[in-house]
């Protein structure tokens, strides 16, 4: 099957506002948080936020996807089911889901697609979701470019959406349980703790210290704006920005810089097109190293790296900015780098202390001391010998410039839908007939008692082009070539009665362009049904529900073991899985030591441990898949605590209901 030409950003929303500005940015679809099952806990959107989203987006033609990619307990299935009903009446677009017992329900025919947390790595899993009934499915992010060909070639129609910026789950999405093991907060129920950013002492099978207080777990952050056109090439059709909990300011720049490169490519590439309408431009220059980073890395795309971790700090170091030259009582002295702007007031400077650790530095006030020697002077906000180790050649970066963030406060982007206009005369007047870019086409009349020519027609025509093209309060945008003048002779018209043709002809196209608006409906599935892939399903399925059970067993599926959240898996068992290697990057791998003269042979991928204050966790390595597993068990507190909300939710006539494969512990 061919590959659709039409390609998609798709931005996240904290908020429908942030939501809005991602469209006028130029993202093709936007996805956000509803009221509650949503995977960012903090993230959720009123219906009516929602609904005043897509209305914003589809004047564009771009679509609203709402998360609901937590796994759910039954007692949980109902209400979720008439959320799904409301977002849908709300005119969202699309359903992201985890959990397979939402298709068991009776669901509004809303499309549905495959969120990145169903662990979907193979060409198998890809085509049996197609095959259920999704859409759109979200691709590992850990995918080769081969791997994604792979799925391409057994998908001949759903989309397949890949993540190209953001922060990294460093293990397999939906693969993840330390969270819960270690807190009882679920990241498979959007509560992650990120036991991942934390500082890991690494021992060897002997105790001897590997690597002391290392974030080992700590990815660098997602950023493919080099393999744009290959992705394009390997079967991606929707390009994804990961962070709905980050700021406006974060959404404005990722957006335009993954709008300006598809447009590039698009520009270079006539047979590929933007999935919406309009060209939005923009006030200033987008820069992904600006925003909140760890650095940066294409990850798998092109095959295993040796620099994917960001193992000193989860922080955000900032740009480089210059040095120390000085360091006083009260004040420092700062010679900042070429090129640099200049400080200003509450700027946030970072510098790395002799333990290598980040540490942060808020300017109070920062006064130019010699602008051509870029020299500044610079008041922190606490005093200075809070500072460790701050002396003379420190090196500095800065990772808040108020100047940039001012300039994202403020309105940044325009986005515009191209017209054609052509004004006609009718036997009772005029007639302006306007089409957009996509030829949505409306044609607005206006009475004239009595049709007098310009006295000048030379600047009669200017006058009927000048009001004619008076879009500015409208989302559309005409050149002069844009306009055509189709009258017998340019008439004289007095300004308020074209100014009202003109409305009246945009008003039209305004809704004509919603009317032509049509949401996709949820795909049937492959009848019969199509069997899954394995026959047999451990707590990585993350079964939480019924219902879930009952999707796997129709589709083939003997053996089911319930979610690792209902708590049967008490034992030691894999609590993340992960393709990072902490024996690659530590270059302790066998496969790296393969050929070396004196090493070959002498390092076996044994076991390694990793201890951060008293939680302790074993690394095994599964080689033949290059895969990595973080393996511990549950504590205690945690099944305590789980048996108490429990009894808790007896008390309250919804009791806590899930999928259990063996009887209720006593007390539970």
């Amino acid at each position: 099957m061919p590959l659709r030409p039409d390609i998609e950003l798709l931005s996240p929303a904290r908020d429908a506002d942030i939501g809005i500005e991602a469209i006028n940015h130029g993202a093709d679809a936007v996805y956000i948080g509803g009221p509650a099952f949503g995977a960012r806990a903090s993230a959720g959107n009123p219906v009516a936020d929602i609904e005043r989203l897509v209305k914003h987006a589809h004047r564009f033609g771009s679509r609203i996807f709402v998360t609901l990619n937590t796994i759910l307990r039954d007692d949980e299935l109902e209400p979720a089911r008439r959320m799904i009903r409301q977002v849908h009446e709300a005119g969202a677009d699309a359903l992201i889901v985890q959990d397979m017992g939402l298709l068991e329900l009776d669901l509004p025919p809303i499309d549905l697609h495959a969120s990145t947390q169903t662990d979907i790595r193979t060409p198998e899993k890809a085509r049996f979701l197609q095959d259920a009934g999704f859409s759109q499915i979200v691709l590992a992010r850990e995918l080769t470019l081969e791997q994604i060909r792979a799925v391409a070639a057994q998908v001949d129609r759903a989309t397949l959406e890949f993540f190209v910026h953001g922060a990294l789950c460093v293990a397999y999405s939906g693969q993840c349980y330390v969270s819960h093991a270690q807190t009882g907060r679920s990241a498979n129920r959007g509560d992650c703790s990120q036991a991942c950013r934390l500082p890991y002492t690494v021992t060897d099978t002997q105790g001897r210290i590997v690597a002391h207080d290392k974030h080992v777990l700590s990815m660098k952050d997602n950023n493919q704006s080099a393999n744009l056109e290959a992705l394009v090439d390997a079967g991606i059709r929707s390009f994804k920005i990961e962070g709905r909990y980050k700021d406006m300011g974060y959404v404005k720049n990722i957006t335009a810089h993954y709008r300006q490169l598809l447009d590039s490519l698009f520009e270079r590439r006539p047979e590929l097109h933007a999935a919406s309408a309009g060209r939005a431009s923009f006030t200033f220059t987008p820069n992904p190293d600006r925003n909140f980073n760890r650095g940066s890395t294409d990850y798998f795309v092109n095959g295993r790296q040796d620099d994917i971790g960001a193992f000193d700090t989860p922080k955000h170091a900032g740009l480089p900015l210059g040095w120390v030259v000085r360091v006083d009582k009260d004040h420092l002295d700062v010679q900042l780098d070429a090129g640099v702007d200049p400080l200003n007031n509450n700027d946030a400077l970072t510098y790395y202390t002799l333990q290598k650790e980040l540490t942060g530095l808020p300017i109070d006030t920062a006064q130019p001391l010699d602008a051509k020697q870029r020299l500044w002077r610079v008041v922190p906000k606490e005093p200075l010998d809070t500072y460790p180790d701050l002396r003379r050649d420190t090196q500095l970066s800065r990772n808040r410039d108020m100047n940039w963030v001012r300039l994202l406060e403020k309105k940044s982007a325009e986005r515009r839908i191209g017209v054609t206009m052509r004004l006609d005369d009718t036997p009772d007047g005029l007639a302006l007939t306007v089409s957009d870019e996509t030829g949505v086409t409306v044609c607005a009349e206006i009475a004239l008692p009595k049709k007098e020519p310009a006295r000048d027609p030379i600047k009669g025509e200017a006058a009927l082009r000048e009001h004619l093209g008076k879009l500015g309060a409208t989302i559309f945008r005409a050149d002069a070539a844009d306009i055509v003048l189709a009258t017998r002779r340019p008439w004289f018209v007095p300004p308020g009665v074209l100014n009202a043709l003109r409305r009246d002809a945009f008003e039209q196209l305004e809704a004509a362009r919603l009317d032509a608006h049509v949401r996709q409906t949820r795909w049937p599935e492959v009848t019969p049904p199509v069997p899954y892939p394995d026959d047999t399903l451990s707590y990585l399925a993350n079964v939480y529900n019924s219902k879930a059970r009952d999707f796997y067993a129709r589709h083939g599926v003997k053996v089911i073991e319930s979610a690792y959240e209902s708590h049967e898996a008490l034992g030691d068992a894999s609590l993340m899985i992960t393709k990072h290697c902490v024996r690659f990057s530590l270059s302790l791998c066998p496969k790296q030591a393969k050929g070396v003269t004196g090493v070959q042979g002498t390092i076996r991928a044994e076991p390694l441990t990793i201890t951060h204050g008293d939680e302790v966790l074993q690394l095994r390595f599964d080689c033949k898949p290059c895969e990595m597993h973080v393996v511990g068990r549950m504590k205690k507190n945690v099944l305590n605590r789980a048996a108490r909300e429990e009894k808790a939710s007896l008390a309250t006539g919804v009791p806590m209901q899930f999928y259990r494969t063996r009887p209720a512990a006593a007390g539970r």
